[in-house]
């Protein structure tokens, strides 16, 4: 791995076996301890916010970038430290709504993290039980069987938009375990909302293994606990959004977390069900997924709507889903509730990293040396749109770049669309990507079309009302752009070279800050 030494402090007792530097985190407060060290990352406001749509819209402005309706921007990580009506809380929001603020973090340049997320895959290691007597995340503990109870009151979940169905907690990390084989555990983010003073309802997208936890206690007549853990290691969050079959049927990501900090993650058993949680969470809510029980996600707003989705749009409120029992919650002192904006740039990262990692192993291993990397583009949430940048080598080549692109399909059956580019083309940056779309591509002859494939049913586009040829909500038409030069003709596609020089000396008012 390559260290981005001009952005990345690197202790030189903390280098990854890997290679990379591992920054001095363990937690959500080491964290935002390390970024302050640097500027434009973190800010901070005393000044007293609402969590209901106000919140939100200030930092749409402010950082959130990402798919989000304009006027957006790429900006710091904004630490909210007076929410009205709760105040024991603070809230941060976008701790991963940058792309250099997660290099930072992890230790990697911005141009190798899905590479350094590939190798930590490998080079996984398991989560530990700790012994510990009180965890950090359990200095603080409501318990749900106490008169006074209502989880709307301890905790600030906010509202994105005014339409939202109701308040959510888009940071919740859950725990869970499959009930005929306890081995077997997952951890995914997955859409929570309030629905009443211990109760939340929970959305699954299809094939998630927490659901199918769920849906095996469910057929056993049984409810299925689970930890909510909020406010952790950025690596955690990160890890966790890896989907099979890069990880499989009860792989716990939180191996990958490991593998990325080179030790292993600490969990806790949880103090009212039987799981664990991560000890050092700022927040845990206990609970268990009640079997058979359905709730409408709206059922108190009745907006039809859910929340805004890393597509740019509203999510429809869901009719049907299951409900979690809260059992108590637990907390640290003065705790951190971490939010993100639903359609911003901290989705993108974190759906789109593991997007990237998972296409670089498996076209790796099916083709050695082709794929230079891999960029799960802002523009689809992190996991509508890849650019793939490739290195042809031979003849033989123009026909592997278009099965690597099949290969992503495969690997990651969200995606949509697929770029592919040569390795003089900057990935990461879409003028670039777009000339050599403008400029090494015929539509007749470089496109290829995969109708009627599995999708995401969250994108507004994959519907039958919208493209007839469609079976069911949810399947798309994939598309590839072969935006490379026939091998035959690499010679007349040439980019013009300049003398490389350095401009500092000329210019040193741009690059001495």
């Amino acid at each position: 791995m390559q260290n981005n030494k001009q952005n990345i402090l690197i202790n030189k007792d903390e280098i990854h076996p890997l290679g990379w530097a591992i920054p001095p985190i363990d937690d959500l407060r080491s964290a935002i301890a390390y970024l302050k060290k640097y500027s434009n990352e973190y800010i901070s406001t005393d000044l007293p916010v609402n969590i209901h749509a106000q919140l939100a819209g200030i930092y749409k402005i402010i950082g959130a970038g990402g798919t989000v309706i304009r006027p957006t921007q790429i900006g710091p990580a904004m630490m909210f430290n007076k929410i009205e009506g709760y105040p024991t809380s603070r809230i941060l929001v976008g701790m991963l709504a940058s792309r250099r603020r997660v290099s930072l973090l992890l230790g990697a340049s911005e141009q190798e993290l899905g590479k350094q997320l590939a190798s930590a895959k490998r080079y996984f290691i398991p989560p530990i039980i700790t012994s510990h007597k009180k965890a950090p995340c359990q200095e603080i503990v409501y318990k749900a069987n106490n008169v006074d109870f209502d989880l709307r009151k301890i905790l600030p979940a906010p509202t994105n938009t005014r339409e939202d169905a109701g308040p959510f907690f888009c940071m919740g990390l859950i725990l869970g375990s499959d009930p005929i084989d306890k081995n077997k555990s997952d951890v995914t983010i997955h859409r929570l909302c309030v629905q009443g003073k211990d109760e939340l309802s929970i959305f699954f997208a299809p094939n998630r293994h927490i659901d199918d936890f769920r849906k095996r206690a469910e057929a056993l007549g049984r409810s299925l606990p689970i930890s909510i853990n909020m406010g952790l290691d950025p690596a955690i969050y990160i890890s966790a959004s890896f989907e099979a079959p890069t990880t499989p049927f009860g792989f716990n990501e939180l191996s990958i977390a490991g593998g990325l900090r080179a030790k292993p993650i600490e969990l806790t058993k949880c103090i009212s069900i039987n799981e664990y949680c991560i000890s050092k969470s700022e927040v845990v809510i206990e609970g268990e997924i009640l079997p058979y029980i359905r709730i409408a996600e709206d059922q108190h707003t009745h907006t039809g709507k859910a929340m805004p989705e890393f597509s740019g749009y509203h999510g429809n409120a869901n009719t049907s889903l299951p409900v979690i029992k809260v059992k108590a919650i637990t907390t640290r002192k003065n705790p951190i509730l971490q939010t993100l904006v639903g359609p911003g740039e901290e989705h993108v990262n974190l759906a789109g990293l593991p997007t990237e990692a998972s296409i670089y192993i498996a076209i790796e291993e099916a083709l050695p040396g082709l794929l230079q990397n891999v960029y799960a583009h802002s523009a689809g949430g992190g996991k509508l749109l890849a650019i793939l940048q490739v290195k042809k080598l031979s003849l033989s080549d123009d026909c592997n770049v278009k099965q690597a692109a099949i290969n992503a399909f495969a690997i990651y059956r969200e995606l949509k669309n697929i770029i592919i580019v040569d390795e003089d083309v900057d990935i990461f940056d879409t003028n670039d990507v777009m000339w050599a779309m403008q400029t090494r591509y015929q539509s007749n002859i470089d496109t290829i079309f995969l109708p009627n494939i599995t999708g995401h049913i969250l994108d507004p586009s994959q519907s039958p009302d919208y493209n007839p040829y469609l079976s069911i909500k949810g399947s798309t038409c994939k598309t590839i752009f072969d935006c490379t030069v026939p091998w035959k003709m690499k010679n007349k596609f040439i980019r013009a070279q300049f003398d490389d020089v350095d401009p500092k000396l000329w210019a040193p008012s741009l690059y001495n800050k």
